[in-house]
């Protein structure tokens, strides 16, 4: 038996009980839930490697702080920024990922630091970060959930989008559940059924329409805003404001899979072996933190918010293979406009560096 093999065969086989459990029809959020998260098989708790600048390194895709250093780099002076604001000696980092962010962090940081606190799911990762950052010692702690009250700056690069979405489609007018069924061989299945769930913003027109809608990450927020009594929260993604989320052409919705650094559409195969992902509605994030009590810094592209915080003076110290490699996360074609920077605070709003020029608050 492959490795790929052990790990899908009992995984869906645990998705099949799932969907027996539920009368034979499981929502896609809880389908995403057991392919990304159930322990020891879920894509993020599994020991294959997810994160790697090329898929010869049998990674599936790249993010920020690896595709750069001078990604961590660049927000240093926002992260310490928000520090002195709030008077406060902490990071909290979800999702570390291979704990390259963290290391830029605590290189620069240094002694500005009591703790870097990190909040992951996946063992496999967690050793990872370890390992990454043994020479940290005690200054760096992991924990698998959120105390009752934390104060610092909270930290979340590609987190947001990886949290179980619902589907929701129209048909004929009328919308629909979108949720996994078995098939006559045995196959997950697409199962539509109707329901009263509505995205926050109808898209025009009556024509068939498939998107998602983010409960689990707004609850997220909702949490962090009641347990956050002091700092601010920076959360970089891909995604948008909620009418360009919900426009009209985008009927296809923004579900995508990814593997070996390629992307396709079908959650439904290879579970567990692949990555599991949808774009996030910032709006609905802005909201449910209001909701809570956190107030909105800002809103802009991740390409503005790096040129705020200085990143175009750190690639001018460096060589052309070090300018070429940042220069992806400024690029519009790249990660400079897909990806967006929501900043949050615990108490009164200030004026965030990140935010200086280029806000777009006032979309959200």
């Amino acid at each position: 038996m492959t490795t790929a093999d052990s790990l899908t065969t009992p995984l869906q086989s645990r998705i099949v009980q799932a969907i027996d459990k539920a009368q034979g029809w499981l929502g896609f959020d809880d389908f995403m839930h057991l392919a990304l998260y159930t322990p020891g098989l879920g894509y993020y708790a599994n020991d294959l490697r997810k994160l790697g600048l090329m898929p010869g390194s049998g990674s599936d895709f790249v993010t920020a702080p690896e595709l750069s250093p001078l990604f961590g780099r660049a927000l240093m002076p926002q992260i310490r920024q928000a520090l002195d604001n709030s008077q406060t000696q902490e990071v909290w980092e979800f999702g570390a990922g291979s704990g390259a962010l963290a290391a830029q962090l605590l290189q620069g940081l240094g002694d500005r630091l009591w703790h870097y606190n990190i909040v992951d799911l996946s063992g496999a990762l967690r050793s990872r970060q370890q390992a990454t950052l043994a020479a940290y010692g005690q200054q760096v702690r992991w924990l698998s959930e959120l105390p009752e009250q934390m104060q610092g700056v909270v930290l979340g690069n590609e987190v947001l989008d990886a949290m179980p979405v619902k589907l929701l489609t129209r048909h004929h007018g009328r919308w629909h559940e979108r949720g996994v069924a078995l098939g006559d061989a045995g196959a997950f299945i697409w199962q539509d059924r109707l329901t009263d769930l509505r995205p926050p913003l109808e898209p025009e027109g009556e024509h068939p329409y498939l998107t998602e809608i983010h409960p689990q990450a707004e609850a997220f927020m909702r949490t962090l805003g009641d347990r956050l009594t002091a700092g601010a929260a920076f959360f970089l993604d891909y995604g948008f404001a909620e009418r360009e989320y919900y426009h009209p052409q985008r009927h296809m919705g923004t579900l995508m899979c990814h593997r070996a650094h390629m992307a396709d559409t079908d959650p439904l195969s290879d579970v567990g072996l692949k990555d599991i992902t949808a774009h996030v509605n910032f709006t609905g994030i802005a909201v449910a933190a209001q909701e809570a009590g956190l107030e909105v810094l800002g809103y802009c592209s991740q390409g503005r918010f790096l040129l705020n915080c200085g990143l175009a003076s750190l690639m001018e110290q460096e060589g052309l293979q070090a300018r070429t490699q940042a220069h992806k996360l400024l690029a519009e074609h790249e990660m400079g406009e897909l990806f967006k920077v929501i900043g949050l605070c615990a108490g009164k709003h200030w004026p965030a560096l990140g935010f200086a020029l280029g806000d777009r608050s006032h979309t959200l």
